[in-house]
């Protein structure tokens, strides 16, 4: 009959010569993507004879799932996050479907070739997901498909429809991001996610030995996941239906992971022995497959759901896309390769005979591996009908909205850089509401402790639906929940890799759909370093975002060392595609985070981390410039990385300090003028950008050197104490510029309860111990005078 899939585009092809075909594509795609692995480490020169790697075994696992995927069921509005070590395959359907050159096909882990784990960004074919760092990809599509209907609700785009693959391994579901983000209460409503779990029950180093499938089961269906089991293929159902094929069943069913594991590995004669065991049904094993010949009953022991192409596709027509999706697909690791089912066969690669021998199994030429299928072949055909159907229009890149600089506004009066925060956004709305309406912002429940309130009552909270406000007239409440499609704020569980995962992808969908926004995660500071490996992840992946670490350091004193960060203030130094700000004054606050605002979005853009803090600081220690071209100049400054906030024409002495503890800073010079040692102070807001421009002025790179030029000129070289509330290490660098004596201080240990100026004491950041430091640094240099060129 001819096959009734009509949205497959395959109408005129009979049903068996369909799944024929398709059987033709997924060997071709096992021969190929084995192929790629062993052309980069048995082939390709490696003079250096270091491992080049790959994983032909997890690769093998996966090809029946992404040929019935790619071939029966993708649409062009769907995108798919698959699993790190089956780079390959994907490379290997891509090329089948025009989108790869074969010059790539030799090229992978090679400089500029095809990457080891997909990557968005560096891979030449397409890839919709970067993954590799585990965990971090699987959940990937969740936030994808958040992100993409907030663009089509709240800026009324049209980013259309389609639903988000993820292909997961199962040692993957070990990790605690995963579970995260299945029980975040807006998960259970994305009813475009569908998960494929690869359920090969081994791991790095074994066979996993305690993997319960049913466990997996009941903890998707527990948090409002459809689950879909593919278990079985049709040989082994078929055998089930015979007489003594219930025991067969309960055998495969009761038996170890382990134990199942092995029978894959014996010959007919072996599993004749092995499979009956000694159980009660024995003797009925023994007649059942004593009427099976070797290469049926060979078959049969590895006949499960994830390598049945009907089975697969059967269960793809089961989806219910009114709630998330799991489908357990039973398969085994190295499937079809002659490492099949060895435990461990994770990164073993293929012996030049085994390859051999695999080519002539599958009936292709070794010396010349990269062969399509014909035009004219029934697979030819499929692969161009779809490569028809996946096709997509280019995405339409869209300038975003510009960002003012400055709101003309000097911040009075006492305030911290984290209420700073809440009245840019609002002052935002008022004088950009184009930007504005492109900010979003994301918090793990606790908005209300970082200032939000304002901006959440102003803007309201997202939601697919809108819902009622019950508090809306209570009287007492402060922060109004108004949930509807049009607002810009998202409120998460207590989960900070859910909220770095959201605001990357949030950030991504200038370059998905053409659509810029301008994501702002906000957390407490000392749960930056949490987040910070997806974050990172997220960066390397394209998608650009704001991160607000508040409060933070041991300024939060009353909190004690559990909530107080020291590491977070060289995060910008150390991380690439990322500009990190420590303002000090509420305008400082407002320059960066403006300026951050403006290099989202963009293919040239970067993200940005800004540290605030609760600390009340007066606001006229800024000295902010009156003149409108010195207010400009000191902009720069600011977003450049720093800028003198007092200067002595007899300086002997410098201080450099960095966004809290400027406070100190200034009343260490007022007592050391005092004393008669006149210093100089700088306020530095970005040690990351700094530190480039030194590279830059180096030869190294291509920083801005101008502001070392302006911050510390050489004819105002002195000694240098360096202070801020983190660790020394991340201003150190400074007294390099000028190759002057230094003295760091910082916080090297666990912080301890306390009041403020006993927590700084404690940790030797108080003005005591700044000015003891600045004495300290001018008797080591011997400077008694300024030194000027």
């Amino acid at each position: 009959m001819a096959i009734a899939i009509e949205a497959h585009d395959h109408r005129s092809i009979d049903e068996a010569e369909y799944f024929d075909a398709l059987s033709d594509i997924e060997q071709r795609t096992l021969w190929l993507s084995t192929a790629i692995i062993h052309h980069a480490n048995r082939v390709r020169p490696n003079p250096t004879g270091l491992k080049v790697g790959g994983h032909q075994a997890s690769c093998a696992s996966m090809v029946t799932i992404m040929t019935s995927l790619w071939f029966s069921e993708l649409r062009a509005g769907d995108r798919v996050s698959v699993k790190p070590h089956a780079s390959p395959v994907l490379h290997a359907i891509n090329y089948l479907l025009g989108e790869l050159d074969e010059s790539y096909l030799t090229t992978l882990r090679q400089f500029g070739g095809l990457q080891s784990y997909p990557s968005r960004s560096k891979d030449p074919d397409t890839v919709d997901y970067s993954t590799g760092s585990v965990g971090i990809g699987a959940t990937a599509p969740i936030w994808g498909a958040t992100a993409r209907r907030y663009v089509n609700s709240v800026l009324g785009a049209d980013a259309g429809t389609g639903r988000q693959y993820s292909l997961v391994g199962d040692a993957e579901l070990d990790e605690g991001a995963v579970w995260e983000a299945l029980v975040d209460p807006g998960t259970a409503s994305l009813g475009e996610i569908v998960w494929i779990v690869d359920l090969n029950r081994q791991s790095l180093d074994r066979v996993v030995p305690a993997i319960a499938a049913d466990r997996l089961e009941n903890m998707f269906a527990a948090a409002g996941w459809q689950v879909i089991t593919v278990k079985f293929g049709r040989l082994f159902e078929s055998l089930f239906a015979r007489p003594g094929g219930q025991a067969l069943r309960a055998r495969i069913l009761e038996m170890s992971n382990p134990e199942y594991q092995r029978l894959l590995r014996c010959d007919a004669a072996e599993l004749r022995r092995r499979l009956p065991g000694t159980g009660v049904d024995s003797a009925q094993l023994v007649e059942l497959i004593a009427g099976l010949d070797d290469s049926t009953l060979t078959a049969a022991i590895r006949n499960l759901g994830g390598h049945d192409m009907q089975a697969l596709v059967d269960a793809y027509a089961r989806i219910d896309d009114s709630r998330p999706t799991v489908i357990i697909a039973y398969t085994v690791k190295g499937y079809g390769l002659p490492t099949e089912g060895h435990p461990q066969n994770h990164s073993s690669l293929l012996s030049v005979p085994e390859y051999e021998a695999l080519a002539v199994r599958l009936q292709r030429d070794p010396l010349h591996p990269w062969e399509r299928f014909g035009d004219h072949t029934t697979a030819g055909r499929i692969c161009s009908e779809t490569a028809q159907r996946l096709y997509r229009q280019p995405v339409q890149e869209s300038e975003p909205p510009s960002v003012p600089a400055d709101f003309g506004r000097t911040p009075k009066g006492t305030a911290t850089t984290q209420a700073a925060l809440g009245r840019v956004l609002l002052d935002l709305t008022r004088a950009a509401p184009d930007a504005a309406r492109r900010v979003v912002t994301v918090s793990p429940d606790v908005s209300s402790t970082t200032n939000l309130a304002g901006w959440i009552n102003k803007v309201g909270v997202w939601s697919a639906s809108e819902r009622h406000d019950w508090f809306a007239d209570d009287a007492e409440t402060l922060m109004h929940w108004r949930e509807r499609p049009t607002g810009q704020h998202l409120e998460l569980g207590i989960a900070e890799t859910n909220l770095v995962g959201l605001v990357g992808e949030l950030g991504a969908t200038w370059s998905r759909w053409g659509q810029p926004l301008f994501p702002i995660g906000v957390m407490y500071d000392p749960f930056v370093e949490r987040a910070l490996e997806p974050w990172t992840y997220g960066i390397y992946a394209g998608g650009q975002s704001i991160l607000i670490g508040t409060p933070s350091g041991v300024t939060l004193a009353a909190e004690g060392g559990a909530h107080q960060s020291i590491t977070t203030p060289s995060i910008g130094i150390e991380t690439p595609g990322l500009i990190s700000y420590e303002p000090a004054f509420a305008i400082d606050v407002e320059w960066t985070l403006l300026a951050s605002l403006a290099k989202l979005g963009r293919p040239d853009g970067t993200s940005a981390y800004l540290r605030l803090s609760t600390r009340p600081v007066e606001q006229h220690l800024a000295e902010v410039p009156t003149d409108s071209a010195a207010r400009g100049r000191r902009r720069k400054q600011v977003v450049a990385g720093g800028y003198a906030l007092q200067r002595r024409h007899d300086a002997i002495v410098t201080i450099v300090s960095m966004g809290a503890v400027v406070t100190e800073a200034l009343a260490a010079a007022e007592r050391l003028q005092s004393a008669g040692v006149a210093a100089d102070v700088i306020c530095v807001t970005s040690p990351g950008l700094l530190f480039e421009a030194v590279q830059a002025r180096q030869g190294r790179g291509s920083g801005d050197t101008w502001i070392l030029d302006q911050l510390l000129p050489a004819n105002r070289a002195t000694p240098m104490v360096t202070v801020l509330d983190g660790h020394p290490h991340t201003l150190a660098f400074l007294s390099g510029i000028n190759r002057v004596h230094h003295i760091g201080l910082g916080v090297t240990r666990y912080g301890q309860v306390g009041s403020l100026d006993e927590v700084y004491r404690y940790h030797g950041i108080d003005t005591d111990s700044i000015v003891s430091a600045a004495l300290d640094v001018v008797g080591a240099a011997g400077q008694t005078s300024p030194k000027r060129a």
